[in-house]
């Protein structure tokens, strides 16, 4: 299958789900500055690997990617400190870090690829 759009990306596609896994739970948290922040980095996921695909060069595309990743990771490093914090039940934050873990990965192994 050729890669013609950002939309083809599994990557991206598995980064839009996450975002709306943590706006559905962090949606009712009455910490604004921590809620706005996660969704925030959340986003910042899948808007990346958009913009950096549109950019029209490789070099262009994994530097955006290298965004992407550093969005993914402070989304996981929020999710860590929202467990200590009790902002989630345990079950909850650990899927979620473990699909920061697995999008973190196929980053990786895209960047890897475009060598």
């Amino acid at each position: 299958m050729t890669i013609q759009k950002f939309e083809d990306l599994i990557v991206w596609q598995k980064s839009q789900n996450l975002a709306v896994k943590i706006y559905s739970n962090f949606s009712a948290s009455k910490d604004y500055g921590f809620r706005d922040q996660i969704t925030r980095a959340s986003v910042s996921i899948s808007n990346n690997i958009a913009e950096g695909f549109e950019r029209g060069s490789n070099a262009d595309f994994k530097r955006f990617l290298y965004f992407s990743l550093g969005s993914n990771s402070e989304v996981r490093s929020m999710l860590y400190l929202s467990d200590k914090l009790n902002y989630l039940d345990k079950a909850i934050a650990q899927d979620l870090i473990n699909e920061t873990n697995e999008v973190s990965k196929m980053l990786y192994a895209f960047m890897k690829s475009m060598k």
